[in-house]
């Protein structure tokens, strides 16, 4: 508690690390703020091309929800790979900080995730406008997209925390992270529903971001409840992912400055 008292104190700084993120993303950028939409589009598009093979091969027809469906999906998933990419490095991108100025050293990894959704809540707009114009009329079951929304930014957050404090120490460490954030995309439900899975869906499930794009899915597109015993599953885990990466982060700060 005291170290969350902490950070609160220094919320500023906070706000300024994350907005100078976001500045230095896109100085001199071309395209400015439209790269926020780029990721999302190209999964999308990936996404639709999965659907129409899958359409092909069954028979069926591609319809409004599955489009519908894939761009919900894509906009969560591209802040989730985004915050842990940007936060396992935040530490070794600030090095000089770290080691000279006194201060919570978690503003690095959670400024990474506030710059992540910076770039998510202007992907979540061009993707609802989108939704909007083709005829997509939310019902009271978006309402559960709040606490999902919560979820996926804690886990984001304790993930961003444990990696960027492992980093520090093994510099392997964001290779890795590349690798998996590469592949993860095939064993988790972006460009696809989990059912298509079968028997599978349930090893699936036990992602964690996995019942959360599923419940995202499940209640902006399709307006049904999301299967509660999943989401409750997701958030005991999000939650213990958040708690558990900022007490190790805590235990390991003293320790930075000699590991840089």
């Amino acid at each position: 508690m005291n170290s969350i008292s902490k950070l609160w104190q220094y919320r500023e700084l906070l706000y300024m690390v994350a907005w100078r993120d976001v500045r230095i993303r896109y100085k001199q950028s071309v395209m400015g703020f439209l790269w926020a939409i780029l990721m999302p589009s190209l999964i999308v598009g990936a996404g639709i091309l999965v659907r129409v093979g899958g359409a092909k091969y069954t028979g069926s027809t591609i319809s409004f929800d599955d489009i519908a469906s894939v761009m919900v999906r894509a906009v969560a998933w591209s802040f989730f790979i985004a915050g842990i990419r940007f936060g396992t490095n935040s530490l070794l991108a600030n090095a000089t900080l770290v080691t000279k100025i006194a201060f919570p050293k978690e503003v690095f990894p959670v400024a990474a995730t506030l710059s992540s959704l910076f770039d998510f809540v202007i992907a979540t707009a061009a993707v609802l406008l989108t939704l909007v114009v083709m005829g997509w009329v939310p019902t009271a079951q978006a309402f559960w997209g709040l606490l999902l929304l919560v979820m996926l930014v804690m886990l984001t957050t304790g993930l961003a925390l444990l990696l960027s404090a492992a980093n520090l120490f093994f510099r392997d460490v964001k290779y890795i992270v590349e690798i998996m954030l590469t592949y993860a995309i095939f064993f988790t439900p972006v460009l696809y529903e989990a059912s298509v899975l079968g028997k599978w869906r349930t090893v699936v499930m036990l992602n964690p971001m996995a019942p959360i794009l599923e419940g995202l899915a499940d209640t902006m597109v399709y307006g049904r409840p999301p299967e509660l015993h999943w989401i409750a599953y997701s958030f005991v885990v999000s939650a213990a992912t958040l708690l558990f990466g900022y007490w190790l982060f805590k235990q390991l700060e003293p320790k930075f400055a000699e590991s840089i």
